[in-house]
């Protein structure tokens, strides 16, 4: 490519001059292409170590002038046919130019002026925005990881590290390539080249360690191998990096997404050296997790920016050092001090923002009023002035909720009668009356214990007493920390919540701390729209939930009836359509039933989002990922904190048998409902460590007795009995029948456990875990479950497939993988369907992933038994239509093995059958046999057809066929059918038997073929035969085979034609074609269609070959004698003569439509050639098929026609 011209002093040193003349001279770099010696070696070597440019070009072109010293480099290539290109353009475009000058000043000014606007005018063509945020070096870093690895266009490098790679104890310099999809390490030392490339899809453990034998180090573990990584500069970047694409590979196996560029990321203020824009991306990603994870916010937030300051706190009197973080939503605040205050101001809650006067005591400082009178004080403000205008700028694209049309739902915390007019509520009846869902009904305004709470006398006793104690603590603090989305979190939220909210105000906290509140606010009237939309769906998920609706809570007097039954199947099935992925899981009915209880229909709907989407991510899908992740979190945090009770726990297998529930349902199908609430209510504040901590402590007090046990049902009842007496002795609420309880007491009930003394000995033991540290062990976990699932997966594939194939266990797995790993390339790479479309999570295993018609030809032409050349695509797409019985355009694996098994384990017979179903529609598609219907000129273009490509034999075969078994089967009995009489009972016993019966394909079953079918399997063998070592006595066996095959048509055409009945022939057959009788002539054109079609078969691969294969196929056609086709009769031909047509085109002969052959004449006639059956007999192993496909990388190498170029200068 043409470059900025530099300055270059030493020209010879390291290069060597290959071309030359009075201004340019084209050099290669030392070492590269062959020979170079030791000199080479080192060089080699350097490049590598020092991350030389040469390694991606190893070629330039220098300007130099006589007079002077300086040499400029103009050019860089990285093949010999790149750089020639360029020296031919300076020869013919520059050289005469520059020759005229006198001055060598001036030659120089004009050379380098040329090239600058060359490079200008190329810049000013590309399009992709990545090439020009991206500096020059790190796009050669690109172009050269692509170089090395053979990648596409597609495969984005994030960046690039210098370290060593341990090959066994010896550690080899080189550099690391981290792209979207790969991890890539190479390495050449003194003429040893190291290469590595590494699926991030099939990475089951990243580890960063240190140990006496390997400093330092990032060990990558996969299924097979381990690779471990040292001497990075800054190795914590490096990991953090490695972590964050290994993550969006395992979302890649759970979802089939591929990786998407952030495309409107603000452009950066300077350039950044060596940072791709892909990685600014991946940054902005973390930070973003890390911003919406601390403040609960929603998964399209984004953070603008951070900066340090200080906020005023009036509860506390004092200056609060924290972070301000400001989003497109949202005025963040956190104390850097853990629990001191943390504060999140949603903009559209913001009247005024203003800078205040600025002092020595409160230097720098902004005020914010929120629209119910809260004020706000930031100061130490580092650069005031641009945050003010950014708020403003944010401040102007928010919608202003209290103005205009919008639904009341979107005015959270101040009066809505203000902005709605009055004339609305009187036709909110008309409006509402047939909607599922309207303000009228009970659970759209309160919740279903305020419903059933509602008439009940007050309680005056001593717990209502504590109830009403606990209120007034609540609305203490509301009047001293504020209330609503803007409320100050303090460490004294902390405690209130802690001894346990009160009921009226579950439901509205709740909202609040999970960030629930915020969605519903900016999505007002979404909840009744989605419900409209979803009920009277009809979907597997729908049908779950009506399974379940009345398993929920069974206990609980609100869903004993209709009421509570109809607004849980509402929440829920609102939720299933707006998140298919998910749909209906298990334990949602009774974590959302329970949400119901305490909040309206619309506020539980938010919650549930707020759970499956953001503090439970992937607990609810189809294969509870997410909690199975945290199932090993546990574990590993029992091993951290009770060591002694994991190994027994571990021996015995309890403690993955026993957390799953836990974690699903939050403790509420363990634990009585009034003390699991409780945990809800810490759940909510404080995330998923609360859930791990009182697990924690549930084993802790528990400890001695599950050290004593001898089995997991042991374990499991104590754990089980444990929970069941853990009791909420301040609940006003009367107690409700916990059932699992009732079952498992026995006649010496254990002693009863007061839940806050087990919520505060959670804290007190384990309060120390953090939360950043849950997600890192989360990370760790998710890469060995989701592998675990995929291996899972795989086995359960191999295990269905084992009766339907004749392949080994071995070789299945193989197989499963390249398909899989076909499916997940096109995933990323690009494909003609969408992953959406491939992969489907609610299908069995073995349907799940698919594959389109470009993917399955790639894996055919590198797997199959048959090899055709040219042909090979054709037969290819074939099989696939045959296979793809469903006709939506993907095959699954099973088809796909069950098409090639045929091709390998079938007898010879199942072998031909499967070939001849090639030549035969569905496999032939109209397209190919349109063709022959264009040239047949008897047939008339007004004559109504079924299908384009059966002949008129196929079609009377097939209502000869079904007239006959309308006459069997109906018994010709046509009054009882107008009179609509029931049939016999025998009739249905008849058909239901029928339907049961495998239906068996016999030869007989297939269709006969028409001529120019026919033609085609001829030209499909004898491209079969071309790479064997029998290929002439085959090639011999074919011409014979079609040669009586033809005779056998003609005479059964003769035959058939004399039995058809008068009336079906004129039906069937338009009138006869003087042209057609004249061009029969006695059966010839039928032969020299076939001479023709063997002729071109043999004469169309032969042009594409090379000149060695090209004589091969010479000399095997001149072993026969050739003749012109066209002066023989069919009688004339003998057995050993090969038919070469003329310059007549095989489209333009005249089809013979009546001629016809059947299955069993193909196989009868092949019998009679022994090579013929050897050919089909013999056993083929796929295993080197495999190892090859293997080998061959996933995506066609970007093998540059350089390389060739470079080859045949060599060679001259």
């Amino acid at each position: 490519m043409w470059i900025q011209p530099e300055e270059v002093l030493l020209a010879g040193a390291l290069w060597v001059s290959e071309r030359a003349n009075p201004f340019f001279i084209l050099q290669r770099r030392r070492g590269h292409g062959r020979g170079g010696g030791l000199s080479g070696l080192l060089v080699g070597t350097l490049d590598v170590v020092l991350d030389s440019s040469a390694r991606v070009a190893p070629y330039r072109i220098l300007l130099q002038t006589a007079d002077s010293q300086i040499y400029w480099n103009i050019a860089c290539g990285s093949s010999r046919k790149e750089i020639t290109e360029h020296w031919d353009w300076l020869e013919s475009n520059l050289l005469q130019t520059i020759s005229i000058f006198d001055n060598d000043e001036d030659v120089t000014t004009f050379v380098k002026g040329k090239i600058s606007g060359i490079i200008a005018e190329e810049n000013r063509l590309k399009q992709g925005e990545e090439q020009e945020e991206d500096c020059g070096k790190f796009r050669e870093a690109e172009l050269k990881m692509r170089r090395l690895f053979g990648m596409p266009d597609e495969e984005k490098l994030v960046n690039y590290y210098s370290c060593s790679y341990w090959k066994g104890r010896v550690p080899r310099q080189g550099w690391l390539y981290l792209s979207v999809n790969h991890l890539c390490f190479y390495s050449f030392l003194l003429g040893k080249e190291v290469t590595l490339v590494v699926q991030w899809t099939e990475v089951t453990q990243l580890e960063k360690n240190a140990t006496l034998v390997f400093p330092e180090s990032i060990r990558v573990s996969t299924r097979h191998t381990e690779h471990f990584f040292s001497m990075f500069l800054n190795i914590n970047d490096t990991f953090k990096l490695m972590e964050q694409l290994a993550n969006i590979a395992m979302r890649q196996l759970l979802d089939n997404e591929a990786f998407a560029a952030d495309r409107s990321l603000p452009k950066p203020c300077k350039t950044l050296k060596n940072v791709s824009a892909l990685k600014r991306d991946l940054d902005a990603r973390a930070k973003n997790e890390r911003y919406r994870t601390m403040f609960r916010l929603t998964q399209d937030e984004r953070l603008d920016g951070h900066t340090d300051c200080t906020l005023w706190t009036p509860f506390a009197k004092m200056h609060v050092v924290g972070q301000l973080f400001i989003s497109n939503n949202y005025i963040c605040f956190n104390s850097k001090e853990e629990d001191l205050c943390q504060l999140i101001i949603p903009l559209r809650e913001v009247s005024i923002v203003e800078k205040a006067d600025s002092s020595s005591v409160l230097p720098c400082p902004v005020s914010i009023s929120t629209k119910n009178k809260m004020n706000f004080l930031f100061a130490n403000l580092k650069d005031r002035d641009f945050l003010v205008q950014r708020i403003s700028d944010f401040l102007q694209r928010t919608p202003d909720s209290s103005w205009g049309d919008t639904s009341p739902l979107s005015l959270i915390g101040h009066s809505a009668s203000s902005s709605t007019p009055l004339s609305s509520s009187a036709g909110s009846e008309s409006i509402h009356r047939g909607r599922h869902y309207h303000p009228g009904l009970p659970t759209a305004s309160q919740g279903l214990l305020q419903l059933y709470h509602r008439n009940a006398p007050e309680d005056l006793g001593p717990k209502a007493m504590k109830e009403k104690m606990k209120e007034e603590a609540w609305n203490i603090h509301f009047s001293e920390f504020g209330r609503g989305v803007c409320m100050y979190r303090t460490s004294r939220t902390r405690e209130l919540i802690l001894n346990g909210i009160p009921e009226h105000l579950r439901g509205e906290l709740w909202l609040l701390f999970s960030g629930a509140q915020n969605e519903m606010a900016t999505h007002p009237g979404y909840y009744g729209d989605l419900v409209e939309q979803a009920m009277g769906l009809c979907s597997l998920a729908t049908e779950e939930i009506e399974r379940d609706l009345h398993r929920s809570m069974p206990e609980h007097r609100a869903f004993q009836n209709e009421t509570g039954i109809a607004a849980l199947r509402r929440v829920l099935t609102a939720y299933a359509h707006r998140n298919p992925g998910i749909g209906y899981c298990q334990a949602m009915n009774i974590v959302t039933s329970v949400l119901l209880l305490y909040c309206p229909e619309e506020e539980a709907f938010w919650l549930l989002v707020a759970l499956c989407e953001r503090m439970l991510p992937d607990y609810y899908n189809t294969r509870v990922v997410g909690a199975l992740v945290d199932q090993g979190v546990f574990e590993e945090l029992t091993r951290a904190f009770l060591p002694l009770l994991y190994e027994h726990m571990q021996e015995l297998g309890v403690i993955s048998t026993i957390s799953l529930s836990w974690f699903l349902t939050l403790f509420l199908s363990v634990m009585p409902f009034d003390s699991a609430v409780l945990l809800v209510d810490c759940f909510f504040y404080e995330g998923i460590k609360v859930i791990f901590q009182v697990a924690l402590a549930v084993l802790h007090d528990n400890m001695d007795a599950l050290l004593s046990c001898s089995d997991e049902g042991e374990a499991m009842t104590i754990l089980g009995r444990y929970l069941d007496n853990v009791v909420n002795k301040q609940t006003v609420a009367p107690p409700i029948p916990h059932l699992h309880a009732l079952l498992t007491s026995g006649d010496d009930p254990p002693p009863e456990i007061d839940i806050f003394d087990l919520i505060r000995s959670s804290y007190e033991k384990f309060g120390s875990l953090r939360s950043d540290a849950i997600e890192q062990m989360r990370f760790k976990q998710r890469l060995k479950v989701i592998q675990s699932l995929e291996d899972t997966a795989k086995r359960s594939v191999v295990r269905a497939m084992m009766t339907e194939s004749a392949f080994s266990i071995e070789e299945l797995e193989e197989l499963y993988c390249l398909f899989k790993s076909k499916h997940m390339t096109s995933c990323y790479w690009g494909s003609s369907s969408s992953a959406a479309e491939r992969h489907d999570p609610s299908l069995p295993y073995l349907e799940q992933y698919r594959i389109d018609p470009a993917q399955f030809t790639q894996l055919f032409t590198t797997l199959a038994p048959w090899v055709c050349g040219g042909h090979t695509a054709t037969l290819a797409a074939r099989l696939f239509r045959l296979l793809d019985q469903n006709q939506d355009g993907l095959v699954n694996f099973k088809e796909f093995i069950t098409g090639l098994s045929g091709m390998y384990h079938g007898d010879m017979t199942e072998k031909l059958k499967l070939l001849y179903k090639l030549h035969l529609p569905p496999a032939l598609c109209p397209e190919e046999a349109e063709s022959a219907l264009e040239a047949a000129h008897f047939f008339t273009e007004d004559l109504p057809r079924e299908s384009s490509f059966l002949s008129d034999l196929d079609i009377l075969g097939q209502q000869e066929v079904a007239s006959g078994e309308e006459v069997k089967d109906g018994g010709g009995d046509s009054e009882e059918k107008k009179e609509e009489k029931v049939k016999d009972y025998r009739y249905y016993l008849r058909m239901w038997a029928k339907e049961k019966d495998p239906k068996t394909e016999t030869i007989k079953d297939l269709p006969r073929m028409n001529q120019e079918q026919f033609i085609d399997l001829c030209k499909t063998l004898y491209n079969m035969f071309s790479e064997e070592p029998l290929e002439q006595q085959l090639y011999h066996s074919i011409a014979t085979v079609a040669s009586l095959l033809l005779r056998i048509g003609e005479v059964g055409k003769k035959f058939n034609n004399g039995s058809k009945k008068p009336d079906d022939a004129a039906a069937q057959a338009p009138a006869p074609d003087p042209q057609r009788e004249g061009g029969l002539g006695e059966g010839a054109s039928g032969e020299s269609q076939v001479c023709r079609a063997l002729a071109d078969a043999q004469l169309e691969p032969a042009a594409l070959q090379t000149s060695d294969e090209e004589t091969k196929d010479d000399t095997s056609v001149s072993s026969y004698s050739v003749v012109s086709s066209g002066s023989l009769q069919c009688e004339d031909i003998a057995d050993d003569t090969v038919l070469i047509g003329g310059g007549e085109q095989r489209r333009g002969s005249v089809l013979d439509v009546d001629w016809s052959i059947t299955f069993e004449q193909v196989l009868a006639s092949l019998l009679t050639e022994p090579p013929l059956v050897d050919y089909f007999e013999k056993k083929r192993d796929i295993q080197s098929k495999i190892a090859a496909c293997k080998a061959q990388r996933a995506v066609e190498r970007q093998t540059s026609s350089a390389s060739d170029h470079e080859l045949t200068q060599h060679s001259v």
